[in-house]
């Protein structure tokens, strides 16, 4: 099994770690000298720990939210899909032929019954037929699709507390 950065550089994550952490969470673009002024440390020491935090790997990036159909991005899916090949190497080259594609905005690989669950946002329904068809039935190791329309999607905006 492969070591995460923030395995191979473990360290006690503390309550100061975590109140930035949140604040990053809740926003990302909150200053360094709000975030200092939120947990109660100067901020030179407040991006010293943030700076450790990108080092170890705990912090891995930050992202944008964006209005999907503001962009043409009328409908979103997620489609589940069972490959008949399990090997690494099929698997490695599913993963590394879907991700860069326009229409895939995240990608879970899982166990149990499917395989990969595909998150898709397409311009329509005819969009995402072909999408299915072209990118997904077509390949030799896909037994099986299946695709549910997303309604609706929110984020809860929380750092989850483990």
């Amino acid at each position: 099994m492969k070591e995460t950065m923030a395995q191979k550089n473990s360290r006690p994550i503390d309550s100061i770690d975590l109140a930035i952490l949140a604040s990053l969470f809740e926003d990302a673009r909150t200053t360094n000298k709000e975030i200092a002024k939120r947990v109660g440390l100067a901020p030179s020491s407040c991006l010293e720990r943030i700076k450790r935090l990108q080092a170890d790997g705990i912090i891995q990036g930050a992202s944008l939210q964006v209005d999907l159909n503001a962009l043409g991005g009328h409908i979103q899916a997620m489609i589940s899909i069972r490959l008949s090949d399990h090997n690494r190497l099929a698997v490695d080259a599913f993963v590394a032929d879907l991700l860069p594609l326009p229409e895939v905005l995240s990608l879970f690989h899982m166990g149990g019954n499917i395989d990969f669950l595909l998150h898709v946002s397409v311009a329509d329904s005819s969009h995402l037929r072909d999408f299915v068809f072209d990118q997904l039935t077509a390949r030799p190791e896909v037994n099986h699709v299946e695709s549910a329309l997303v309604y609706e999607h929110r984020c809860s905006g929380q750092l989850p507390k483990f």
